[in-house]
């Protein structure tokens, strides 16, 4: 392997340890505000893709899963955890029984307003150093990562 073929591997490896250790913190991070509201670090996962994903419909469980990476049984075992403690709300969806639409109570959006000064003053202290365009930046490359690790997976998984 020539010098710059090194050199490279050596920044890849960095970089993923670096991104390893984003990933420990943004997970502590959750766990902070699941705690706020007395829930588990994956059932705030839940919330917050319900959050972003419902637009007064709901959103179905295998909508949640997609998002948050995990199988639809996890959601639906965890979501039933969140509708029994009020925080979400599920009904079958009346075009098709197999898919149960997933919605907040106005509860949780009480609870996650309460939350949003903090969570917003957060925010402002991790990405102070980064400006508009080079978060943007930073969010098209690593999509575009996020992408060629999706494929990457196919392809190894095709290989084993």
């Amino acid at each position: 392997m020539g010098a710059t073929a090194a050199k490279n591997q050596d920044v890849i490896r960095r970089f993923t340890w670096v991104i390893a250790s984003v990933n420990v913190h943004l997970e502590e991070l959750r766990y902070f505000w699941a705690k706020a509201l007395g829930i588990s670090g994956p059932q705030w996962m839940i919330v917050m893709a319900l959050y972003d994903l419902d637009r007064g419909d709901g959103v179905p469980v295998n909508a949640v899963s997609k998002k948050i990476h995990v199988d639809s049984s996890f959601v639906t075992t965890q979501s039933k955890l969140l509708e029994k403690k009020g925080f979400l709300r599920r009904k079958t969806s009346s075009e098709d029984a197999r898919i149960v639409q997933m919605s907040l109570t106005d509860k949780t959006y009480k609870h996650l307003a309460g939350l949003a000064e903090r969570q917003e003053a957060l925010n402002e202290f991790i990405f102070a150093e980064l400006n508009d365009k080079q978060l943007d930046d930073l969010n098209d490359t690593l999509t575009a990562l996020k992408s060629r690790l999706e494929k990457a997976i196919v392809k190894v998984a095709a290989d084993i």
